[in-house]
């Protein structure tokens, strides 16, 4: 099988990588290491199976002989984290959306099989929890540039879904619950590496708003394994699946579990969303995924829970000071 990852040298898309390769595919990634590292990929320049291109994933020649080369396309390449999404709005939707109408046009000549990553964001303002794949979804006003990135990941799944309908493209779209892992970088927001990070340095733990919004956060490895096995269902063709775990934290517990299993000094210490973001943000209270869907077809279930995730990340936060040192 030759596998095709957009994003391939960020964070999930190393992960995938690996786990391709480790069933002895090929694998080519494209990166235009915007929010990837190219230090991600390193250590798999050297297998046979793996080869990259550093480029965006609008240069139109190029991905069309990427594609035509592949036999599936996982498409991960996106602008994301919220403070990047804030920071750069028209970067979010332009990316987003250009980025996977060319990917799904070029996938419709021959009908390759395309997996979508989109995002739990999609479903907003929605109270209704857990959240199923049918679930409606609430955004806020268009004067608000944090849904951009909602809304912009809500117009990827109907352009794949009509794509699939109209054209027969074989898709499959996927909702990520805040997947983590090691080589995550709290660069763009992304809070267990901004809590770890502040906690080994021994600054101050900043929980944005009042610390009672939760999150369910998913293992890397857990995530990949489901993209891998959704892509190879047949059945799996045309739907969207929920990705994640259903084990809730608030923000301000989280806070205070990676306090104490550093063993750092930090004080954790709320910041209003005024402060952190911009006047008027909005959150999303809780983020629960309903799994039974994908439960059902691929017997999915999250096999690493908070505890070792969060023990598998501060050790790998403390091998990069170490590094660095």
């Amino acid at each position: 099988m030759r596998s095709l990852i957009t994003g391939g040298a960020g964070f999930i898309g190393s992960h995938l990588a690996e786990a391709l390769l480790r069933q002895d595919g090929s694998v080519t990634i494209i990166d235009d290491l915007s929010t990837g590292s190219i230090e991600n990929i390193e250590h798999l320049k050297g297998h046979p199976g793996f080869s990259y291109v550093i480029d965006t994933i609008q240069n139109r020649p190029l991905m069309a002989e990427l594609v035509d080369g592949a036999d599936a396309v996982y498409h991960l390449a996106a602008a994301v984290g919220v403070r990047l999404i804030i920071e750069k709005p028209v970067q979010t939707i332009e990316t987003n959306i250009k980025g996977t109408e060319l990917v799904l046009e070029l996938a419709a000549k021959k009908r390759k099989r395309v997996l979508v990553a989109s995002t739990s964001e999609v479903y907003g303002k929605t109270t209704t929890l857990p959240f199923s794949e049918d679930t409606d979804t609430v955004l806020g006003a268009t004067t608000k540039s944090r849904w951009s990135y909602a809304c912009s990941k809500a117009i990827d799944e109907f352009l794949a879904l009509a794509y699939w309908r109209e054209h027969k493209v074989p898709v499959v779209i996927v909702r990520l619950f805040n997947t983590v892992g090691p080589r995550q970088t709290g660069r763009y927001g992304m809070v267990i590496p901004n809590f770890v990070k502040q906690a080994l340095e021994g600054n101050p733990i900043t929980v944005f708003g009042d610390g009672t919004q939760s999150r369910c956060f998913t293992w890397v490895g857990d995530a990949v394994t489901a993209l891998i096995d959704l892509m190879q269902h047949p059945d799996a063709v045309g739907q969207v699946f929920n990705v994640g775990s259903d084990h809730e934290v608030s923000m301000v517990d989280l806070a205070h579990t990676i306090k104490h299993m550093t063993g750092s000094a930090s004080e954790v210490v709320l910041v209003p969303y005024e402060e952190a973001y911009e006047q008027g943000f909005e959150d999303m209270r809780r983020r629960v995924p309903d799994l039974a869907k994908i439960r059902r077809l691929i017997n999915y279930e999250p096999s690493v829970a908070l505890p070792k995730i969060l023990s598998e990340i501060i050790e790998y936060h403390r091998g990069q000071r170490r590094e660095a040192w």
